[in-house]
């Protein structure tokens, strides 16, 4: 990416980030905006997770990978600690590879 390019996200991410907090005593949205504009975080940050559990680099990356992020799911929607979900899901992960799961 071009310097110019850089620049221009971080600008972008600036004034979104100053946005909120700007408008929020300026603009209402109602009570169900709200729940949608929640839900759409949870399902953007799940795609984000899925997608990377399932690519690296534009390839597959593998059953174990696959296998320990679903893990993790499990526990995160099972409400584990976070140190829990992430441990368990790296153990599984390296369980995995180890035991040849490509």
């Amino acid at each position: 990416m071009t310097p110019g390019v850089l620049l221009a996200l971080a600008a972008g991410t600036y004034a979104m980030r100053l946005a909120g907090p700007l408008l929020r005593g300026r603009i209402t949205v109602s009570e169900r905006t709200e729940q949608l504009l929640s839900v759409a975080a949870v399902v953007l940050l799940a795609c984000f997770v899925a997608t990377s559990a399932v690519f690296e680099s534009g390839e597959p990356a593998g059953w174990a990978r696959f296998g320990g992020v679903a893990l993790g799911g499990v526990l995160a929607w099972r409400r584990a600690p976070l140190v829990v979900v992430v441990l368990a899901a790296a153990g599984a992960t390296a369980l995995l590879r180890l035991a040849g799961v490509a």
